[in-house]
Order: C-alpha cells, then structure tokens, then sequence
C-alpha cells in the first residue's frame, strides 16, 4: 500500500521477478521499505541485472593489469597506506605504507593478496582485527555490493564461492542479505609493529577504470596516529622483503 503497488505485484518482485520494473516503481519500494542510499543502488542494480540482455550477461574476464598512470599514482601516495583493489577486492597495486598496513596480508600473499581471503580465513586477521566478526561483517557486505554492482564478474564469482564454500562464518552472514559501500569510515586495526591505528577510509572509484577502487588510510594532522604511520613508513623502509610488491606492483 505504501508503495503504491498490488500485492501481486510486490510478491513477484520479492520471488525475483524484477525484469522490467520501473525506476518511479523501485523509488517507491525504496520510501516503503525505508531504503539508505546504497539499499536503493543495490535494489537498483539487482533489477538492472534482471533486464540485462544475455549478451552483457556473459561471465566478464578477470580484471587486466593497471596501466603505469595508475600505479605511479599510488605509489606518488607517501604519507598515507594506499592501494588499488577490484570488486572482488584483490589489491592490484599498493604503496609502500599501504603494504605495511597490510603486512600480515601480504606475508601470506606477497603476489596476489585479497583483502576478503585474508579477513575470512588467516589466523592473524583475527588479531590484526580488535572485532574480527564486524571486519567479517563488513567484507560480506562490500561483496554484495559489488556482486551486485557487476554480477557477472568471474572473479566476484570466484570468490564469494570460495569464502561460501569453506566458512561457515562467512555463509551465514551471506544469507543476511547486508549491503554496503566501502568508501568512507573509520579503519581501526592492531598492527603487529605500531599497536592500535585508527586511520580515516576514504575511497573513490578510478573513472578510467571501471569496477576499480582507489582507497587511501589518512590520520589526522598531529595526531598519535600520524606518528604512527611515521614510525610504521620507517619500518618498511627496512623491512622491504615482508612487505613484498603484488602483481602488477607499485
């Protein structure tokens, strides 16, 4: 009723059936069912994958390599962990402080690192997290974004599969249907080497290319946080090798 729409017709929407649905239809479900932003985009996407002709449905290749433009920028990025991920959140390209931040990532993964392979199954995320089951949360969320954004990305696929198929952690949370962005909000870790590090998130998509993001970790000016990143920036400079460059490096 508060949609404006017959019971019929919302049943049919709930049963998957959102093939051709108006926008002015999914705004209304979205003021109803009290949508945020990134509910309605995701509402948006799902009913836009529906339509999709079974040409742009073809499962899409693995994202290719970054073009030098893009990793000189990340590696431009001095003062702050920086890196590039995909929607199936590998980092592609990360910077010095960024493979840092990551350190007990990339000793596991010095090649070809996925940030939801580590938060879901290595130990140490466990403590590089002080609320692993919220990181956990997060990642499951930010996934179905993205799967939803691009839903026949291989990769995406090949991931949420994976993470479905060997956690029960993971599966159950999947099964909640929580959708978020990822693009702003506090980090908060325990690094292995400066302690507790809240860092501001911030990141935006690369316009060149498509289904990439860059997402930088900033600390506050004269904050105990920015020393941090001083003495973490220190550490990497002479600890080089366990923080090796991914695929496509920086």
């Amino acid at each position: 009723m508060l949609a404006g729409v017959s019971t019929e017709y919302y049943a049919r929407l709930e049963r998957g059936d959102v093939a051709g649905v108006s926008n002015q239809v999914l705004e209304s479900l979205g003021d109803a069912l009290q949508l945020d932003d990134t509910e309605r985009d995701h509402l948006a996407n799902l009913a836009r994958a529906a339509s999709a002709s079974p040409r742009s449905r073809r499962a899409k290749p693995t994202s290719p390599s970054l073009r030098p433009g893009i990793l000189a920028a990340v590696k431009s990025i001095t003062t702050a962990p920086a890196f590039v991920r995909n929607g199936a959140l590998d980092v592609l390209a990360a910077n010095d402080l960024g493979r840092a931040y990551y350190a007990p990532m990339f000793a596991k993964a010095p090649k070809n690192p996925n940030i939801a392979i580590f938060n879901v199954f290595d130990p140490a995320a466990q403590t590089f997290y002080p609320d692993w089951i919220k990181a956990v949360d997060g990642t499951v969320a930010v996934l179905r974004h993205e799967a939803g954004r691009n839903p026949y990305d291989k990769r995406i696929t090949e991931v949420i599969g994976e993470l479905s198929t060997r956690s029960e952690v993971f599966r159950d949370r999947w099964a909640n249907a929580v959708v978020h962005r990822h693009d702003a909000g506090m980090k908060v870790a325990v690094h292995p080497v400066v302690g507790d590090l809240a860092l501001h998130m911030v990141g935006t998509e690369v316009i060149t290319e498509p289904g990439l993001s860059l997402m930088i970790y900033a600390a506050e000016e004269g904050s105990a946080a920015e020393e941090k990143l001083r003495l973490l920036a220190s550490w990497a400079a002479t600890h080089a090798s366990t923080t090796s460059e991914p695929a496509g490096g920086s």
